[in-house]
């Protein structure tokens, strides 16, 4: 491992052992939030609650079908030498 690779992975771990967990993804998780908001919501018409709601199920259908990608994908390889 060349030193540059060692030496950021110890400053990662340096930051991980001395931050909370919001800290360190916290901005990330709250982008990603948002993503579902304005893709549900994109004029802000609808209440905070319906467009929490709603922002929650489509994340949660994002994620199923990158889960089912990665199954057909995987079951390919299987049949595929």
């Amino acid at each position: 491992m060349s030193d540059a690779r060692t030496w950021g992975k110890i400053g990662g771990l340096t930051a991980w052992a001395n931050n909370e967990p919001e800290v360190m993804v916290g901005p990330a998780h709250a982008g990603f939030r948002r993503r579902f908001e304005r893709l549900v919501d994109p004029d802000g018409l609808l209440s905070p609650r319906e467009r929490e709601i709603r922002a929650d199920r489509a994340r949660r259908a994002h994620m199923l079908t990158l889960a089912a990608k990665s199954a057909a994908v995987r079951s390919a390889r299987k049949v595929a030498p």
